[in-house]
């Protein structure tokens, strides 16, 4: 696996956010910050988890999405948020992790 961003929920609008209109929400882009942090505000009618919506979280990038999602609570199932990436979120003892897969 391979650290990619932390994501932090906020009331707060950032600046140079953009929406992502199926998930109810308007994130900024990690790598435009100096310490990897994507700020997700949601709108109040997301169907992400509420886990997603009020805990930070942790990305990783890796090789096998379903290899690494086995055997573990997943609280938001595969998606794809562009052409040849996936992600899904999982919790792991309470912590909120963002797994990733780009081909």
């Amino acid at each position: 696996m391979q650290f990619l961003h932390f994501g932090v929920p906020t009331a707060e609008r950032k600046p140079d956010t953009f929406f992502i209109e199926g998930l109810g929400v308007h994130v900024t882009a990690p790598d435009a910050d100096p310490f990897q942090i994507e700020w997700l505000r949601f709108e109040p009618d997301s169907p992400m988890h509420e886990a997603i919506k009020t805990k930070p979280h942790v990305a990783y990038k890796v090789d096998d999405l379903e290899a690494v999602l086995q055997g573990k609570t997943v609280i938001c199932d595969i998606f794809s948020p562009g052409p040849g990436k996936r992600l899904a979120f999982i919790d792991f003892h309470g912590a909120v992790i963002e797994l990733y897969e780009e081909k």
